[in-house]
């Protein structure tokens, strides 16, 4: 099963099943989260709560996804009232393509030999130790964070390069989506297709810039599929540039393309008392194995990012957007 949220200026938010080329509505559902909150109520399955509810209007899904409907489509998941309860994070170095691209990129002097920097040996060590058997705790991977829910888009919708950016580029991969029960356990809803979105330029000057390169809009697919597998996610990661395709490449992610289990990137997130407040929504990238950036590409304004993994439903589009005027002091005033 899978579900989109929508938001229409007259009718506000609601929730649709997709059903091929159509959404049915769920007239009395405003939000993944509302849902999923009222199934851990009566101690229901998400999906079993949403067969439950009434049928409604059905919508042309083709129309709504290329942004020619009144209705418009929201991230499949978020927390309605207090995007602040909403905490969108990463892991990285957990694919093999990703972590060489990596390595090169923080190779200290050009001129010479390549070497294993940190971020290779972090890789490493999740060859080594990522998958515990049952019921072990796993080598720790590396983890990041990118903000709150204001910074998350939807399809269509432009991310953007601010002004005291270096650049912007798309990171392919998979996002976790999960809402913290009353008894703070994490509840994993499904997964959806995801651009991390991040100034690789800003990283690339030195490793530990990774934090600020981190800390930029980031956009999810369309659907939420719940209950979907995570052990081999393939598809493709497209720049289209005035409607062409500048570049265009193979992913492959899931747990067979990744040096960790998803029960232990889920563990090394989940084990922090502060992750596990009751009511709060996480949002969890697990990595990359391509981006444009490795190719040499440079976004530039207006550039189409899209992300097509079928197996998480509709591609991901998002086109560019760079603010071109001049950064700002921000000034601290006391009170």
């Amino acid at each position: 099963m899978r579900l989109v949220q929508l938001s229409h200026v007259r009718l506000g938010r609601r929730v649709a099943v997709v059903e091929g080329d159509t959404l049915r509505l769920l007239p009395d559902a405003t939000s993944v989260y509302a849902l999923a909150l009222s199934a851990l109520f009566v101690h229901a399955k998400l999906a079993d709560q949403i067969a439950a509810e009434e049928a409604g209007e059905l919508l042309d899904y083709t129309e709504i996804y290329q942004g020619e409907s009144d209705w418009h489509i929201l991230p499949p998941l978020d927390h309605p009232d207090d995007p602040a309860r909403c905490l969108v994070t990463g892991t990285g170095l957990t694919h093999r393509k990703g972590a060489a691209t990596r390595n090169a990129m923080h190779q200290t002097d050009p001129t010479v030999a390549p070497t294993i920097t940190d971020s290779m040996k972090i890789y490493q060590w999740g060859e080594e130790g990522g998958r515990p058997e049952t019921g072990e705790i796993g080598v720790q991977p590396e983890w990041f964070y990118k903000g709150n829910g204001t910074i998350l888009r939807a399809h269509n919708e432009p991310l953007e390069t601010p002004a005291f950016a270096e650049d912007g580029g798309e990171e392919a991969e998979v996002a976790g989506l999960y809402i913290i029960d009353q008894a703070g356990t994490p509840r994993r809803l499904g997964f959806a297709i995801g651009n991390e979105f991040s100034d690789h330029v800003m990283e690339r000057r030195n490793y530990l810039y990774l934090a600020p390169s981190k800390i930029r809009t980031c956009a999810l697919g369309p659907e939420l599929a719940l209950g979907a597998a995570f052990d081999s996610i393939e598809g493709t990661v497209t720049i289209e540039r005035n409607g062409a395709i500048l570049w265009q490449n193979p992913i492959a992610t899931g747990e067979a393309h990744m040096v960790h289990a998803l029960a232990n990137l889920e563990h090394h997130h989940f084990k922090y008392p502060a992750h596990r407040r009751p009511g709060d929504v996480h949002i969890h990238f697990f990595g990359t194995g391509a981006f444009s950036f490795g190719a040499g590409i440079v976004l530039a304004e207006g550039d189409t990012m899209i992300v097509d993994l079928p197996a998480l439903g509709r591609p991901l589009r998002n086109p560019l957007q760079i603010e071109t005027s001049a950064m700002e002091l921000v000034t601290v005033r006391e009170i």
